[in-house]
């Protein structure tokens, strides 16, 4: 006899609230920082990390609406599916193509200089 709690599909989106959570917490404490005393590196910092955020949320939501085949949902997929759009938000935000983690910064150094 087996007993069974839940579905792997609900442990996998519970997971994945959690992460999402940790990140959002991790994401609101950098920018509760008082603007007008930090330095131009933690500015910086906040930004990307806020560009790196919207990117992979952007990514998987896209991710949400496309078909799925049997080739694109196998089992690494499922576990390792969010550290990959992790890597690829990350390689978006370094390469600084988007710019919007620039746009902040400079939109966040005009607020600190008034």
């Amino acid at each position: 006899m087996s007993i069974s709690v839940g579905s792997d599909a609900m442990f996998q989106t519970l997971t994945q609230t959690a992460q999402s959570t940790s990140k959002t917490s991790k994401l609101e404490n950098s920018l509760v920082k008082d603007v007008k005393t930090a330095s131009d590196e933690e500015l910086m910092e906040s930004c990307k990390s806020f560009e790196n955020y919207l990117v992979e949320q952007v990514m998987k939501q896209v991710k949400n609406t496309i078909a799925k085949s049997d080739d694109d949902e196998n089992e690494y997929m499922s576990y390792f599916g969010d550290m990959l759009y992790q890597s690829y938000a990350k390689d978006i935000t370094e390469s600084g193509q988007l710019g919007i983690a620039k746009q902040l910064y400079e939109a966040m150094k005009r607020d600190q200089n008034t």
